[in-house]
């Protein structure tokens, strides 16, 4: 494949490129799906294509091709060029890159079984023998497993002089129970929603799921819901399980930092940001002292984990947040130059070959803190607990927002009591992160894998992830508001 990044790279330079860089991505993806005891899905997909990227007269260029030979890819480069022609004659500034490290190198997510290399019979199996637990009950009326795998093998090239070689593996799976009865219908999933827990390692995943083991405990709880209580409203102390407390990361601190968004970017298709360009710097209180949210993209396990982004930028760890402190946005090669840092933290990716890299989520984590969730809840009086996402939303600036959870939990006295179907909570960003004042430990951390990430016209999807362990936030509304 170097031979081809050459052709593309010297084509670029032949035609005035002041800077191009090659993507050639190989991609192997298996999906299974089991519904209700038959094989609803399974898609297995190989793909082969470069994108092509240039800068001439200060404007960007890009093309993409899914024939990689040496005459596609000169005519797909001069295309490149042609396209960057074009948008300088529209351009309101020039486009200027950070100075970075030139690298040769191979990395590769580390893992010990080949998900691609164990059977279609074995996977599923198994997903039959999760779908017989969870239909034993007559009201679970749908039940649906998953197995995801996914294999990137990248190639890049710059015309700095950097040639890098990456093969990425992901995998996944889970499954839920929808559950029918008494005028209602609930759901419940294991280990997480829409599509269960993903990570940056091989089939050794399945079997740290302990998703057989689970299987009863799901199903029990999704019939319980019918008969349970609807979620009260007013003001509560919260807790928020793993699942949850990984979207509310995501949505309110991954994609308010992310500088694109920052700077308008994104404003016609998925908002800006609050976190504009003078609080940064500034001592902006984005939570309590106890919040330190750090963005990594070294992690062992993370989806954004990888040894170098997009703008072949080495992967790198810094802290967006630091003891409630804003300090820090996410940033590529382009647009790291208009914050007073200047250097890019490793945040461009693409969806493919086919698609322009741009600033995305990295692995985003809350660090933990030093409670045991045992005394975490023997020490709230009157709060909720709440646990696996079923709904979001959030406005356009990323601070009102609303989520709502398949399952929660009544604390009183510092014990969990009743059970709550339909728990929803909202508040403002800032002040949310304000009121947290508990934080479980390391041994309650988890790691949760966001595989379906939407951003770009046209939408382009990512996967990230986001680590935390349960937290508590004192005093917010909960269930419907002024109801």
């Amino acid at each position: 494949m170097k031979d081809q990044c050459n052709i593309a790279l010297d084509t670029a330079k032949n035609r005035g490129a002041t800077y191009a860089d090659i993507r050639i991505i190989e991609l192997k993806t298996e999906n299974i799906q089991v519904r209700n005891g038959k094989v609803g899905l399974f898609e297995q997909s190989e793909t082969l294509g470069a994108g092509i990227r240039v800068i001439v007269n200060g404007a960007w260029g890009f093309a993409s091709t899914a024939q990689v030979n040496p005459d596609n890819i000169a005519k797909t480069t001069a295309l490149a060029v042609e396209i960057a022609l074009s948008s300088a004659t529209l351009k309101k500034e020039d486009i200027h890159l950070t100075n970075e490290k030139v690298y040769k190198d191979l990395w590769q997510t580390p893992y010990l079984i080949d998900p691609f290399s164990v059977s279609k019979k074995e996977k599923i199996d198994l997903m039959m023998r999760i779908d017989r637990i969870l239909r034993k009950n007559k009201l679970i009326k749908v039940a649906l497993s998953s197995m995801s795998f996914r294999r990137e093998h990248q190639y890049l090239a710059t015309s700095e002089g950097s040639f890098i070689e990456q093969v990425l593996l992901r995998s996944g799976a889970g499954y839920s129970a929808t559950v029918v009865g008494f005028g209602d219908t609930q759901i419940r999933s294991y280990p997480s929603s829409f599509g269960g827990q993903f990570c940056s390692m091989g089939y050794e995943l399945i079997g740290a799921l302990a998703l057989l083991e689970n299987a009863e405990r799901i199903r029990s709880e999704a019939i319980a819901l019918l008969k349970a209580p609807t979620c009260p409203s007013g003001k509560k102390d919260l807790i928020l399980g793993g699942p949850q407390l990984a979207l509310q990361i995501h949505e309110s601190v991954g994609h308010p930092t992310e500088l694109d968004r920052v700077l308008g970017m994104e404003e016609s298709f998925a908002g800006r940001s609050f976190l504009t360009p003078e609080k940064y710097g500034a001592n902006f209180q984005f939570g309590s002292e106890i919040v330190n949210l750090v963005a990594d993209g070294t992690v062992p396990g993370g989806l954004a984990t990888v040894g170098y982004d997009d703008d072949a930028v080495r992967a790198q760890r810094w802290h967006l947040v630091q003891r409630g402190i804003f300090t820090g946005y996410q940033t590529n090669r382009e647009l790291a130059l208009k914050i007073a840092e200047g250097k890019s933290n490793g945040c461009c990716r693409a969806d493919g070959f086919s698609r322009v890299p741009m600033i995305r989520n990295n692995n985003i984590s809350l660090m933990p803190g030093k409670w045991d969730l045992d005394n975490l809840i023997k020490d709230t009086r009157d709060g909720i607990f709440m646990d696996t996402n079923k709904s979001w939303s959030i406005d356009q600036m990323r601070l009102n927002f609303q989520f709502g959870c398949e399952i929660a939990w009544e604390i009183k006295n510092g014990k969990k009591t009743r059970m709550f179907k339909n728990p929803t909570y909202q508040g403002i960003t800032p002040e949310f992160w304000k009121s947290c004042d508990a934080i479980c430990n390391d041994m309650h951390w988890v790691l949760w894998g966001v595989p379906n990430c939407g951003k770009g016209q046209p939408m382009q999807v990512a996967e990230m992830s986001h680590g935390c362990a349960p937290a508590r936030f004192r005093n917010v509304t909960v269930g419907i508001k002024g109801s």
